[in-house]
């Protein structure tokens, strides 16, 4: 069997690596097995971020929320509950949107509930 020579694979696999850490610091982006290393770090914390934004925006609806019914007198849970109790079924990223973009409209809809 003939011999097989890896340089243009691995050169290429190397490349690659540290294509992908370009703009992280020092060593990182520069030597392969720290890049290597770098890059497995980059995902893993890339992966939770996802979950993370999920749970942020959520909050930060709910805080939105929270500040628009209080100026109408009511508090975000009571109002959470006669919304289901009325069966409005707009999801809290809507009703952020309405609070923060279209004051007027949220304002008939915490009427509403009332």
């Amino acid at each position: 069997m003939a011999r097989v020579k890896r340089g243009v694979t691995s050169h290429k696999r190397h490349k690659k690596v540290l294509k992908l850490t370009k703009g992280h610091r020092g060593g990182r982006s520069k030597l392969i097995r720290e890049a290597k290393s770098s890059l497995l770090h980059a995902g893993e914390y890339a992966f939770a971020g996802r979950k993370q934004r999920k749970r942020d925006m959520r909050k930060l609806w709910i805080i939105q929320l929270g500040n628009a019914v209080r100026a109408e007198g009511l508090s975000y849970s009571k109002f959470m509950h006669s919304l289901k109790e009325k069966n409005i079924l707009l999801d809290r990223k809507m009703m952020a949107d309405l609070a923060v973009n279209h004051p007027e409209d949220f304002k008939k809809i915490v009427a509403e509930v009332k």
